[in-house]
């Protein structure tokens, strides 16, 4: 489990509407937050980035990795074992600065698209023009919804950056039967800082010419040379259970402060919520705005642990007094 949290910071003023931070487009807005409010970052509640509320902390295995800073990356060590998890040849596996280059190497490679929306924005951007017809992209879980997709559901390339939390499993097993499947291992381990995506190519063929198209060294040497004993700490199943405990936990909060949260198999909930984004922020948490997936007027707030649900249960109960 996570270190123990920083104490909750005393409620502060909301900052005036004219100050409060613009919602970022992909959440990670605690910081930001922070600033406005003029309190330490680590006392912010940042319920915008939707990470494994239960992740184990990565201190030690990273500082027992330092020495790797002073030699230039070789991602093979990591691709060996990211590959084993996955059931993969190492071959088809190629290892990303974080999930946004995946997706950009694939949609650069296969540029003709197509996304249903609403889905995640770096979809839309890679592929610039989107074009009906083309290979269709589709997160799994989806990204806002949280739902998973059903068993006989096809698409060309599958982003499954939340489906370990989601399943309890490593993958869906799509590039086996064609298809691109990308991913993101800072979400599982909540780690965003340390950029770990990935690619599972369905043939050789793509896996080189994507290997081509990445800048060499992409992926840092501190996550190259650690990401071995990281994941050999990866405890899936469990993992999956307690966000579906805490994520139940989360549903029933929200409903006792007078909201229905839509269904979800993900680690976060959507909520029907037009103000509820500037309500909690004099408490110090920050909620992802879902306007960047066209649903103005709801909000996306990620599974937190035991302590960040007590935190935002009392928020909320402050909201309503």
């Amino acid at each position: 489990m996570r270190a123990e949290p920083v104490p909750v910071p005393t409620p502060v003023p909301a900052p005036p509407t004219a100050i409060l931070p613009a919602a970022g487009e992909h959440g990670g807005d605690g910081a930001l937050l922070a600033a406005a409010l003029g309190v330490d970052p680590r006392e912010v509640l940042d319920l915008s980035a939707s990470l494994n509320p239960v992740a184990p902390k990565l201190d030690a295995i990273l500082s027992s990795h330092l020495g790797a800073i002073g030699r230039y990356p070789n991602p093979a060590a990591a691709t060996k074992a990211l590959a084993a998890c996955l059931e993969m040849d190492p071959d088809l596996v190629v290892l990303t600065n974080g999930g946004a280059e995946a997706i950009a190497l694939v949609a650069a490679e296969r540029p003709l698209g197509w996304v249903d929306e609403p889905d995640f924005s770096l979809y839309r951007r890679h592929l610039g023009n989107l074009t009906p017809g083309g290979i269709r992209w589709r997160s799994n879980p989806h990204n806002p919804s949280g739902l998973l997709a059903k068993t006989d559901e096809h698409a060309g390339v599958w982003d499954e950056a939340f489906w370990a939390l989601a399943t309890g499993t490593w993958t869906r097993g799509d590039a086996k039967r064609g298809a691109v499947v990308v991913g993101s291992l800072t979400k599982l381990f909540a780690c965003p800082g340390l950029r770990v995506g990935y690619v599972i190519c369905p043939d050789h063929d793509l896996a080189t010419r994507i290997r081509g198209r990445q800048p060499a060294w992409s992926l840092n040497g501190l996550a190259a040379d650690a990401l071995p004993d990281i994941l050999a700490g990866a405890r899936l199943g469990e993992w999956s259970e307690q966000v579906a405990h805490l994520r139940h936990r989360l549903a029933t909060i929200l409903r006792e402060a007078g909201f229905e949260p839509e269904p979800s198999n993900a680690n976060w909930l959507v909520v029907h919520a037009p103000d509820l984004r500037t309500r909690l922020a004099r408490s110090a948490i920050s909620v992802r705005d879902c306007t960047s997936f066209a649903m103005p007027g709801y909000v996306r707030i990620a599974v937190p642990d035991t302590a960040g649900l007590e935190r935002l249960r009392e928020a909320l109960e402050e909201t309503q007094r």
